[in-house]
């Protein structure tokens, strides 16, 4: 008799570089997905595991979303931050990690009022622009890709919008928060054709992870 054996389709994950891999690395290793290549010291960027149909691909947090709408990558795992502001529709999303937890948060030195037309600056000019739209006001947005803090504190702007850990690092510079916008953890995602087309591997995964 012959017997056949079951083939799995190949699944592709994307992780974001940085503090959500580390503990991306070790929810996979309790699911029994062992990377071939340490991905914190290695520099490839797509790496096997311990199962033939699963590749890890290490990518830039805010690429993350390009590669799952693009069907190049099945599943990815991302802040919901990133994908708040890159507002990218061609994905299902799958399950809340509980990790990397944080806040996205307005702050600014104690004295400020909103008023229209402020500077915020930011290096999530869309989600800024949409939250103070929807409280009724217009504000002009500079970007900025690190040290945030340092906009208000220098008055190179009025209200910075920016992620917020233990909120140290803020009042260690005089300011303060304002509003929490939203908050952050990283969420398994699923590019909606691979979903379909590869159900039965991304599921067994899921199952794996949870």
């Amino acid at each position: 008799k012959k017997t056949h054996v079951k083939c799995y389709q190949m699944i592709r994950l994307a992780i974001s570089k940085g503090r959500i891999l580390e503990e991306v690395v070790d929810i996979l290793n309790r699911a029994d997905v062992v990377c071939k290549f340490d991905p914190l010291k290695s520099r490839k960027l797509i790496i096997p595991t311990n199962h033939k149909n699963i590749e890890i691909v290490l990518i830039k947090a805010t690429d993350v979303p390009v590669y799952i709408d693009s069907g190049k990558v099945d599943i990815g795992i991302v802040g919901i931050d990133t994908l708040l502001e890159n507002d990218i529709e061609n994905h299902f999303r799958l399950m809340d990690l509980n990790i990397a937890k944080c806040r996205l948060v307005v702050a600014g030195k104690s004295n400020k009022k909103y008023y229209n037309n402020m500077k915020v600056a930011t290096k999530y000019p869309n989600i800024a622009k949409k939250y103070f739209e929807q409280i009724g006001l217009q504000c002009s947005i500079l970007k900025l890709y690190g040290s945030i803090e340092l906009a208000p504190v220098l008055n190179l702007s009025d209200f910075i919008v920016d992620i917020v850990d233990s909120g140290k690092t803020i009042k260690e510079n005089g300011l303060k928060e304002y509003d929490i916008i939203s908050d952050v953890s990283s969420l398994l995602i699923s590019n909606k054709v691979s979903y379909k087309l590869k159900r039965e591997e991304i599921e067994s995964f899921l199952k794996r992870v949870r």
